[in-house]
């Protein structure tokens, strides 16, 4: 009786979780908020947008392609969002200057800006992407993105002072066109899945919803964070 009513227990908290992510419990719980999303026309970076703009906020997409960015937009608008867009080589500043002031033009500041590049203007949470892949042909990639955990600590240690929080997500093995190599071999994917908790590869939605909410009042107490979503995966960060 003691273990079943323990049971039952543990499975309201799940679904209570799980609604939490699935933004059931509270609409539009980024109302009035503009979000800032770089590389945005694909994969992980297009589920992100489209779910801050279901979660209620107006979303400003960007890729270095005009073409990307059209289709990104149609399709997001297609779908009763807000969203907005604009070519962005992350590389070049004037494309940087040009992506916030397009932003900042909504309603005068970024709320949020999901980025792997840090920003100089005024935002209320800046969340950094980092991906841990572990292949040898991706060393130098994994180098670069491993730096981005000490650029968080540092980051919300800084810009604390301006009420920004800043945290990093580092998501596992997801089916982008980026980590195609390891999972479009059927046998190299199964492989893959023996190392994971969850025994399944991960889909970009899993990674939007635990990103939304961090950009929400909801974790207004959390910054300077990096969080693996990875499905268990045993992880080196």
């Amino acid at each position: 009786m003691h273990k079943a009513g323990l049971l039952d227990l543990c499975v309201r908290a799940w679904n209570s979780v799980r609604m939490a992510s699935s933004g059931m419990t509270r609409r539009d719980p980024l109302a009035n908020k503009v979000a800032l999303v770089t590389a945005s026309t694909d994969g992980i970076g297009f589920a992100i947008a489209r779910r801050l703009a279901q979660d209620g906020a107006h979303v400003v997409v960007s890729s270095r392609k005009q073409q990307n960015v059209d289709q990104a937009v149609a399709t997001l608008q297609g779908e009763g969002l807000s969203v907005t867009g604009t070519v962005c080589h992350v590389g070049k500043a004037e494309d940087r200057e040009r992506l916030v002031a397009t932003a900042v033009k909504l309603h005068g500041s970024i709320d949020i800006l999901v980025s792997t590049a840090a920003a100089s203007t005024s935002f209320g949470s800046l969340m950094d992407i980092t991906e841990e892949i572990r292949d040898k042909g991706f060393l130098p990639y994994n180098v670069s993105k491993t730096a981005l955990l000490g650029l968080t600590k540092t980051l919300a240690i800084a810009l604390a002072p301006r009420n920004i929080r800043v945290n990093c997500l580092a998501p596992g093995l997801i089916t982008t066109r980026l980590c195609s190599v390891l999972w479009i071999d059927k046998e190299k994917e199964e492989r893959m899945k023996e190392t994971l908790q969850i025994r399944r590869l991960g889909e970009p939605e899993d990674y939007a919803g635990i990103l939304s909410f961090l950009c929400s009042e909801d974790a207004s107490y959390i910054t300077g964070e990096t969080v693996v979503v990875g499905g268990g995966t045993p992880s080196r960060l």
